[in-house]
């Protein structure tokens, strides 16, 4: 008789404890009885969050026969590295898993959300990975299945013109979500589960993407490797957003988002991709700004979005010049 496949489910908690132990409620009712495990990892909250954790575990009984574990990280690497911990963990006998489902801390799914994932995994031998659909706590549905960033994407999504977007429609990063099981280019990481055999071949998270754009990288290197990204609208949850890092209420977009920009086109492209993709993102803002100030309307962006932009490429272009100049020098002789 085939064992049933064994699924480890991975949550991250940064200073969201309670909300932590909400999604892990839900994920565990929504977990098969057998062969499931569920593995939380505080990413070096600092603020007691650990203690909390490991105190509520064991006061609602979850820790029985190693159904829920947690795990400290030594350090907060970011969204990568604190689920790769996890994953390099694997299930409690020490052996590897054959799905990774990884729920945000704020993500919570609904019944039947795992088996729907699943089962369109294993119906599917070449699927790598398979994203829920998500919605918030308004019911809205979120852009949660995307085409990969681009050139011409990144001026689509920066102009914000109706006539540009139709003639840029292929290249249209985030388009209106499936209605039915398709392939997509890469999901959101707020509910996604990946087969442990893609995993093996092209390695976990990409740990020098602090947060964003780190699943992309994954889903890119998965797609190029033969593998297969899904949305699966049967598979659904509820997901707030940005409750570990404060986005939402942030006046001005973080370093590390433009970090892990600037590493994902230079990684996957090359550098002078890198910039035309840049240019093309500060052209299009640039005509977005000019026709609302030309109509009276306010951006859509951010205030100092577009000079954080390009003050962040102009300190890492200077960067790379000084460590150039620096490895250029000639190693002095000890003549002593």
């Amino acid at each position: 008789m085939q064992q049933p496949s064994r699924l480890l489910v991975v949550i991250l908690n940064y200073r969201t404890a309670d909300m932590t132990l909400r999604a892990a409620e839900t994920a565990l009712a929504d977990m098969p009885k057998e062969n499931a495990e569920l593995v939380i990892v505080d990413n070096a909250s600092g603020d007691g969050s650990d203690a909390l954790l490991a105190q509520a575990i064991a006061a609602r009984g979850w820790d029985a026969g190693n159904r829920v574990r947690l795990i400290s990280a030594p350090s907060n690497g970011g969204f990568g590295a604190g689920n790769n911990i996890a994953m390099r963990a694997g299930m409690s006998d020490g052996s590897t898993p054959d799905f990774v489902h990884v729920v945000n801390s704020d993500a919570f799914l609904d019944p039947g959300c795992i088996a729907g994932l699943m089962d369109h995994l294993q119906k599917h031998p070449r699927a790598g990975l398979a994203g829920s659909h998500v919605r918030g706590e308004d019911d809205l549905p979120h852009s949660t299945a995307f085409r990969f960033p681009s050139v011409a994407g990144e001026f689509e999504g920066a102009v914000r013109f109706g006539p540009i977007t139709r003639l840029l429609s292929s290249s249209v990063v985030a388009p209106p979500l499936p209605k039915v099981a398709a392939p997509v280019d890469w999901v959101a990481g707020a509910s996604v589960m990946m087969r442990w055999e893609m995993l093996a071949e092209i390695g976990l998270f990409d740990e020098e993407y602090f947060l964003y754009y780190e699943e992309t990288d994954l889903c890119l290197r998965a797609v190029r490797a033969g593998w297969e990204c899904w949305f699966v609208p049967q598979a659904r949850c509820i997901h707030i957003g940005s409750v570990s890092t404060g986005l939402k209420e942030a006046q001005r977009t973080p370093r590390y988002w433009f970090d892990s920009r600037r590493r994902y086109f230079t990684k996957n492209h090359g550098k002078t991709y890198a910039t035309l993709a840049l240019l093309a993102r500060l052209a299009g803002g640039g005509l977005h700004h000019l026709r609302c100030l030309v109509t009276g309307r306010s951006p859509e962006d951010e205030g100092r979005f577009y000079r954080d932009l390009a003050e962040h490429a102009l300190t890492a272009r200077r960067s790379a010049l000084t460590a150039k100049d620096l490895n250029s020098r000639p190693v002095a002789e000890d003549r002593s």
